[in-house]
């Protein structure tokens, strides 16, 4: 179902013709979109931006010249909160798309992404708030969608000390071989942390426990 307003968009990303692209596949799939401009990068971002007519989402790169994703993330997140961000990017490293959710993205997708799940995405990250299933079990997103369901399923799992500060050690930008030495134990111990909670918490990823954190308060947005 489509929002009753427009969806205003504005695209940041170094790479032109791409923008380009977007633009057009953005037109093609849902001629609700409007996007307002496009940016090279975090600091033109800034220089564009314009506070009386605030985009509803920022389609974001992470690799960009002069301010890259991250520190324009951390802009939007200080300086205009309610303006939801949508990371789209070649980099699908783990602990990447961990320090994004971290910083406040709403989502993450591949650049080479279809446009039907496209067209998904900014659909929900506007109406819903965030678009991350290509990460997560359908599980989690419902608990993410019904906060009262979500603090029920929390109050049912049962974590122990161990899980709990391994899971908080989880949302950092370390390896797991890195996670094993901060907690003195072994990589296969903490490998073992890692498969129990992807089971107990129904996720798949690194990605799914650090959305389960977030959701549930065991730490804090950087």
């Amino acid at each position: 179902m489509k929002p009753a307003e427009p969806i205003k968009i504005v695209l940041v990303d170094d790479h032109k013709l791409f923008r380009k692209g977007l633009i057009s596949l953005i037109e093609f799939i849902n001629p609700h979109c409007t996007v307002l401009f496009e940016a090279d990068d975090g600091l033109d971002l800034q220089q564009k931006i314009n506070p009386r007519n605030l985009p509803d989402l920022v389609l974001l790169d992470i690799n960009m010249p002069r301010m890259d994703g991250f520190e324009t993330l951390q802009w939007l997140t200080r300086i205009y909160p309610s303006v939801k961000v949508l990371v789209v990017s070649m980099v699908e490293k783990e602990e990447t798309v961990v320090r994004m959710l971290r910083l406040g993205a709403r989502g993450f997708l591949c650049k080479d992404v279809e446009p039907k799940e496209l067209g998904e995405a900014l659909i929900s990250v506007a109406s819903k708030g965030f678009y991350y299933t290509d990460f997560i079990t359908g599980k989690l997103v419902h608990s993410l969608q019904q906060p009262n369901t979500a603090e029920t399923t929390r109050s049912q799992i049962i974590l122990t000390t161990q899980e709990t500060e391994f899971l908080k050690w989880a949302c950092s930008e370390m390896t797991y071989v890195q996670i094993a030495d901060k907690m003195c134990l072994s990589p296969k111990t903490i490998d073992g942390y890692r498969n129990s909670l992807f089971e107990k918490l129904a996720v798949k990823s690194r990605v799914g426990l650090v959305l389960y954190a977030i959701r549930h308060n065991l730490v804090t947005l950087a």
